[in-house]
């Protein structure tokens, strides 16, 4: 865990602690190991990395990035602004959106997609499945 901004802490009690548990939970969800780096950045990190590895000048919630070592999965970055606004869009705290956030990086390095519809349906159960582990709310109820 790399807690990048500090502001993460003002957002979510222990959000070290949080987004290890939702990797954690992820990797078990899906049947994976390895180790996972999750960074607790801002909006403007975030935007820089969207950048350079998806040509995206904006700030996203969640990135992926796959390892191609041993024993790595790969990182996660989440970026507090646009976490925390999506969240209150939502109705939802946003430590449980931090959580489905990483749990949703997580799974995208343990190999799931969200590409085609079936795929889609599958994560958004495996993440449903994570967050009930975590006793959080389930992301997709009410999604439309």
């Amino acid at each position: 865990m790399i807690l990048a901004a500090p502001g993460w802490r003002a957002a979510v009690k222990r959000p070290e602690a949080l987004a290890r548990r939702a990797a954690e939970a992820a990797l078990r969800e899906a049947g994976a190991s390895g180790v996972v780096t999750v960074l607790l950045a801002d909006d403007r990190a975030v935007k820089r990395l969207n950048g350079q590895h998806r040509a995206k000048a904006k700030p996203t919630n969640v990135l992926s990035f796959p390892a191609d070592v041993p024993g790595m999965l790969g990182d996660v970055a989440l970026a507090l602004g646009v976490v925390r606004r999506e969240a209150r869009q939502a109705g939802r705290r946003t430590a449980a959106h931090l959580a489905h956030l990483v749990a949703h990086g997580a799974l995208h390095l343990a190999g799931h997609d969200h590409l085609a519809a079936g795929e889609a349906r599958r994560m958004e159960r495996a993440e449903a499945r994570v967050m009930r582990r975590l006793g959080l709310p389930n992301p997709w109820r009410g999604a439309t």
